[in-house]
């Protein structure tokens, strides 16, 4: 290390694994931001590749001078590592908390700690990024038993938590974060890429794109359903599936939406872990967006947004900051039917597409990856004149 990166402040990042998802995502990105100003070290279970990630997510890490401290192993198989987290909540919040225990150990000479993994006692205060609550420490319902074990296992303290500054996803998360830690936040929306081509409405696919990992939280079956039932009321629309970020999940599910798209491929077509390029030409080739999960943010709908297109999207949470609440014919609650008479109403006005297209454009500017990096940025500056 050269003389002058001795001098830089040094920053620990905990991101306890990487299986795909916008929480990756904005961990990603928030090293973007911080590797050519301070030191950055980030603490995770398993080794993980740069190059693999930057392809995925667009980051340019490969060629930043970050430090990788795995805390397992490198014998250790990440897969089954993965694998082992996806499916078996106990073991995964077991890992998370050893991990906690491991990077406080390490990490109490840092400038700087910051949990981009949610609320987290790391030991000493810090920053931390909220994807949503209650994620690293249970519901205090549920906080007994093998919970509360694994919890002792860190030292767990939620006084020390709420000493952290906070950054929020979304001001939904932002209001939850208050009424469960009742602590404030700063809103932060996560990174969404502008490096798109915005292809005319005229040259575009009269599809849908359903975005997000293909697990039944995200309810991809229901868009199959929402949309059938749009077929059927004689508009010939297909759907591109996106599977995200290459995580290891239970395989049912996926294998369920595989049997749906087999049976539809006339119309349905699935891509799963597409290189981010190959991604970007998906979404520049459809005219619109179905999301049906409400979401504490919900990236994959801001990246339709910015890739000009029109997104119908659950009636509660985050994603209704990024269509805007004025959009109330783009937003559905949780009955099916209502969806498809909203789609349908766009569908067949085309004039209503246009002043829709035209009224979108004034979200896009709430969301780059420009705009995401100078905000941390501007977060991390404060913090260390405070």
């Amino acid at each position: 290390m050269n003389q002058s990166r001795q001098n830089l402040k040094r920053i620990a990042i905990w991101q306890p694994y990487f299986m795909g998802g916008g929480a990756e995502a904005v961990s990603l990105w928030i090293m973007e931001a911080l590797a050519p100003h301070y030191n950055v070290t980030l603490f995770t279970l398993n080794f993980i590749d740069f190059s693999q990630l930057d392809t995925l997510y667009n980051t340019h890490l490969t060629h930043q001078n970050i430090t990788i401290h795995p805390l397992l192993p490198r014998s250790i198989d990440t897969q089954w590592i993965n694998a082992l987290i996806a499916n078996s909540p106990q073991i995964r919040f077991a890992l998370i908390h050893w991990s906690i225990r491991a990077f406080k150990a390490l990490t109490a000479d840092s400038d700087l700690v910051f949990s981009t993994y949610n609320a987290v006692d790391m030991g000493q205060p810090g920053l931390q990024y909220l994807h949503w609550v209650h994620v690293v420490d249970p519901q205090p319902k549920d906080n007994k038993g093998w919970n509360r074990l694994i919890m002792n296992l860190s030292g767990f303290s939620l006084e020390k938590l709420k000493q952290n500054q906070s950054v929020a996803n979304s001001f939904y998360t932002a209001d939850r974060i208050k009424a469960e830690y009742g602590i404030n936040s700063r809103v932060i929306y996560p990174p969404v890429i502008t490096e798109m081509e915005k292809r005319p409405w005229e040259e575009k696919e009269d599809a849908f794109l359903c975005s997000g990992r293909i697990v039944a939280a995200k309810q991809t079956h229901r868009v199959i359903e929402i949309l059938q039932a749009v077929r059927d009321r004689g508009f010939d629309v297909k759907l591109h599936i996106t599977g995200g970020g290459g995580g290891t999940y239970k395989r049912s599910y996926e294998q369920k939406i595989q049997g749906l798209a087999d049976k539809n491929s006339d119309w349905i077509q699935i891509y799963q872990d597409l290189p981010y390029k190959d991604y970007l030409q998906v979404l520049a080739r459809c005219r619109y967006g179905i999301h049906s999960k409400p979401e504490p943010f919900g990236i994959s709908v801001a990246e339709m947004v910015k890739a000009g297109m029109i997104p119908f999207v659950r009636d509660k949470g985050g994603q209704v900051e990024i269509v805007g609440a004025h959009h109330e014919e783009l937003l559905f609650d949780n009955k099916n039917a209502t969806a498809v008479e909203k789609i349908v109403q766009v569908l067949q006005q085309r004039d209503r597409q246009m002043a829709l297209l035209e009224s979108l454009k004034k979200q896009q500017s709430l969301f780059s990856t420009e705009k995401f990096i100078s905000e941390i940025q501007a977060v991390v500056a404060e913090y260390f004149q405070n």
